[in-house]
């Protein structure tokens, strides 16, 4: 069993590698990752109005926060403490309560059809694994492996209609490497329901958020150390074709670009380095909407107008007169 002090300096670490991104600080300074204050959303048409209050729910977690994911009755949103284990649930009156608290690091969240919460868990961090972690009872291993290789950590994933599961994998760094992340090489993977996981797209310099359209034959993946949020075209097999570059970023790789969301006319949700760049369908850079953050961000609430936002230790909402995707929780 480790001692208390080296829990201590393993927690220490982490945290560090968490706050400052896998990748280390980009050439643009610090990242500002915590919503310091309340901020103001600009007018954004058909998206939010302008002067709408971001307002910051939570700013003291233990340690970062990611995960975002809204629950399928519409009762709230939950989020994940990762280095402290912990699934929260907030309300819609922004109660929070803890949902587990024993989830073996997972860093991010998607349910299935069947209303199973799915999360990639990276603690411990020698066998990193997608897992349903939700209902208890019905905890088991989706896949922890590709061509019988570990993955290295993955970051984020979304679930389609039929039960497959995309993942990305950034790849470790050396601090992760260092705690036992096998190294591996930066890939997007899918798991078919009840199959293997494939390798669907690679050659990226970090994938890290990941989204599906709504009508699903479009996936889209934020690449934090590119220009451009990227597209591919999802195939009947899962399998992923044409990629391009769907948006360019407002400030390019020094966006950081992060977690993603979709509403239902289709409009794509990037977070990035101070807030959350709007793009329509085509690419077209509508507003940004000012946080924290790079961090996650998903739709949530009884009528999924409100965006949640995760910048750090600090989670926001904001409300939206876009809806976001009702035909899946995420």
């Amino acid at each position: 069993m480790r001692s208390k002090a080296t829990f201590v300096t393993v927690l220490w670490l982490l945290c560090c590698v968490t706050a400052s991104g896998q990748q280390g600080t980009p050439a643009g300074g610090p990242i500002q990752r915590v919503a310091a204050a309340d901020t103001f959303a600009p007018n954004i048409p058909g998206v939010v109005a302008g002067g709408t209050k971001v307002q910051i729910i939570k700013r003291d977690f233990e340690v970062a926060i990611n995960g975002p994911v809204a629950l399928p009755d519409g009762s709230g949103v939950l989020i994940t403490e990762i280095l402290r284990s912990r699934v929260w649930k907030f309300d819609n009156d922004d109660q929070a309560s803890i949902l587990l608290d024993n989830s073996n690091g997972t860093l991010c969240l998607a349910f299935d059809s069947k209303g199973r919460l799915i999360g990639n868990q990276t603690l411990p961090a020698e066998r990193n694994k997608i897992a349903v972690i939700y209902p208890k009872g019905q905890e088991t291993v989706l896949a922890d492996n590709f061509e019988a290789k570990p993955f290295g950590r993955p970051n984020d994933l979304v679930v389609d209609r039929k039960g497959g599961v995309y993942i990305t994998e950034p790849g470790p760094n050396e601090g992760q490497i260092r705690l036992g992340h096998p190294p591996t090489q930066p890939a997007v993977y899918y798991i078919p329901s009840g199959g293997r996981a494939i390798k669907v797209a690679d050659g990226m310099e970090r994938p890290n958020g990941i989204q599906l359209s709504p009508d699903e034959r479009i996936l889209y993946l934020a690449n934090s150390l590119g220009d451009y949020l990227l597209a591919f075209d999802v195939q009947p097999d899962g399998t992923l074709r044409n990629r391009r570059n769907l948006a360019k970023l407002e400030h390019g790789k020094e966006s950081d670009s992060d977690g993603l969301a979709i509403d239902n006319d289709g409009r794509v949700y990037v977070s990035v380095r101070g807030g959350v760049q709007v793009f329509s369908p085509q690419g077209q850079h509508l507003g940004t909407i000012p946080s924290g953050g790079p961090g996650n961000v998903a739709f949530g609430g009884p009528d999924k107008r409100t965006l949640y936002i995760t910048s750090g230790t600090s989670l926001s909402k904001v409300q939206m007169l876009a809806q976001g995707f009702t035909g899946r929780a995420k």
